[in-house]
């Protein structure tokens, strides 16, 4: 049985996660309505724990999901929730174990200048100044619109990184293949719902178009499942508010579904 820990926050969207915190809830009702198994047959079989967390109170949040992860003696999918989760989250993994390779799919890189506490905007870069995730274990997957500040940053520190544009001109079957062959470590997965074309997934904050297929990202997450590397899940950005006939927190679901057995 999984774990989901549901951290319904957007208090760190800067007003554009506002709603993402009805997220968590509603990802399980869709998994409860409409997923029975995943691609390889496994059983949807989940236990689910919602964390109260201060919407007017980001660091007390923050901390309160820190330890929550910090003190996970199991493996789970984290549900957001806006993207500022994963800087707590990532902090309380990172006490169990601390050489890791933090992969995120994303339309934005989310390295904006460092506002601490972190906001959606600036979270990784946020971690990687605080010695957390070192710029050389990141691999951001889908991006495909920053800011000049964050191209600069992504050089100075050697991230490695993939366009939607890349993933169209070489496949994702090529891209996620050339990702595994330099990991050798255990992995912190962090999936951002706007990495996925708005066509799609248009219950999100940020609507980026030229993302991905929802196709393309299931066999990613399928195919890093695989390695048995993945030591911890967070799923973020899905906004109820702002979705249509639930599209967005039925692929949500799905996602949940397929990295049920990680």
């Amino acid at each position: 049985m999984m774990k989901l820990i549901g951290f319904p926050f957007s208090g760190g969207g800067l007003g554009h996660g506002d709603g993402s915190n009805l997220a968590p809830k509603e990802i399980v009702n869709q998994l409860e309505k409409n997923i029975f198994s995943n691609e390889s047959g496994v059983e949807v079989d989940f236990d689910f724990q919602l964390i109260k967390l201060d919407e007017q109170n980001i660091e007390d949040s923050h901390e309160l999901i820190k330890k929550t992860v910090e003190n996970l003696n199991e493996k789970a999918i984290l549900l957001g929730g806006d993207h500022s989760i994963t800087s707590p989250a990532v902090e309380g993994f990172a006490k169990q174990i601390s050489d890791f390779h933090f992969i995120v799919f994303d339309a934005h890189p989310d390295l904006m200048d460092d506002f601490r506490p972190p906001t959606q905007e600036d979270y990784l870069r946020v971690l990687i100044e605080k010695e957390i995730v070192k710029p050389t274990n990141c691999t951001i997957i889908g991006v495909r619109n920053w800011d000049k500040e964050e191209i600069k940053y992504l050089k100075e520190k050697n991230i490695s990184y993939y366009t939607s544009n890349d993933i169209y001109l070489k496949g994702m079957t090529n891209i996620i293949s050339e990702i595994l062959s330099k990991i050798d470590k255990s992995i912190y997965l962090s999936i951002d719902i706007d990495v996925v074309d708005p066509v799609e997934a248009i219950g999100t904050g940020y609507i980026e178009h030229g993302g991905i297929s929802s196709r393309e990202l299931i066999y990613a997450l399928q195919e890093l499942k695989k390695t048995g590397m993945i030591k911890m899940v967070d799923l973020v950005e899905i906004n109820p508010k702002k979705d249509i006939n639930d599209l967005t927190s039925i692929l949500g679901a799905k996602i949940v579904a397929e990295l049920i057995d990680y």
